[in-house]
């Protein structure tokens, strides 16, 4: 496992082969954001993209934790890290990059939750494609309790991803939830024993990693490139982000691989 340099105090950033792997490391706040993690954070989903030999990220908490949502006073306060503050400055918006807010990563990630998800932490789970949460997790929009707003998106995003009622139960009552709720809901993939979420969400990452990076990257496309339009429309974009991989390298090494019966070795062109 590589640490990566642009991990702050407060985001662990590591590499093993195709995987990134995104540690919120903040344990002594419950991995409440601030602005060393959010700055990390938007470092992390901007290598994810730009780098071609990664495939898939990972997103979880340290010390048995995901995140317990905002730190207000310390998002509100500059880094002490010289470095992550000249690299704050260097990334407009990094606040909501950070949280999935804007700018996307390419490719998937895979979250792993323990302990405490609410507030900002569901508005990260959110954000990802994959989710996998320890029996024990609490997870809850809790910010219409308190007065606020989901500023993560979540009062878009929920809606469309789980039933309508299921959305407006988290959103209007602020409750939390147990992760079997979670899973009834729709809103994650598996319910695991806890202590076991990042190795799960690894084995969700590495049946990831292990298709073609070409294909994978241009359904995620598809899906967010379509939203919101008509199927006849939508298709067009399907077509136009399709067939290129139809014809690459890797559909060639995938139908070869399958017919001689052994894995594919892809390089993503």
């Amino acid at each position: 496992m590589e640490l990566l340099p642009i991990s702050t105090p407060h985001c662990r950033v590591e590499r093993d082969g195709h995987v990134v792997i995104v540690t919120m490391n903040r344990p002594e706040a419950r991995n409440a954001l601030s602005s060393d993690m959010l700055i990390g954070l938007a470092s992390a989903w901007a290598y994810v993209s730009a780098e071609p030999e990664v495939r898939v990220a990972i997103l979880t908490g340290a010390d048995g934790t995901f995140c317990a949502g905002a730190d207000l006073k310390a998002m509100g306060q500059p880094s002490t890290d010289p470095e992550v503050q000249a690299r704050a400055a260097k990334i407009p918006d990094f606040h909501w990059k950070g949280l999935l807010r804007a700018d996307l990563p390419t490719k998937p990630i895979v979250c792993a939750v323990e302990g405490y998800a609410v507030a900002g932490g569901t508005e990260l789970l959110v954000g990802t494609d994959l989710r996998v949460v320890a029996e024990s997790a609490t997870l809850g929009l809790f910010e219409a309790k308190r007065g606020l707003f989901p500023m993560g998106g979540s009062a878009i995003r929920l809606p469309r991803q789980i039933p309508y009622c299921h959305a407006m139960d988290l959103l209007l009552t602020g409750r939390s939830i147990t992760a079997a709720e979670a899973l009834s809901m729709g809103l994650v993939n598996r319910v695991v024993p806890d202590g076991q979420a990042l190795t799960v969400a690894r084995q969700f990452a590495d049946d990831v990693a292990a298709c073609g990076p070409l294909a994978v990257q241009a359904i995620l496309r598809t899906y967010r490139d379509t939203l919101g339009m008509a199927e006849p429309e939508a298709l067009k974009v399907s077509d136009e982000l399709g067939w290129p991989v139809i014809g690459s390298a890797d559909a060639k090494e995938g139908t070869r691989a399958f017919r001689e019966k052994r894995a594919p070795t892809y390089q993503g062109h």
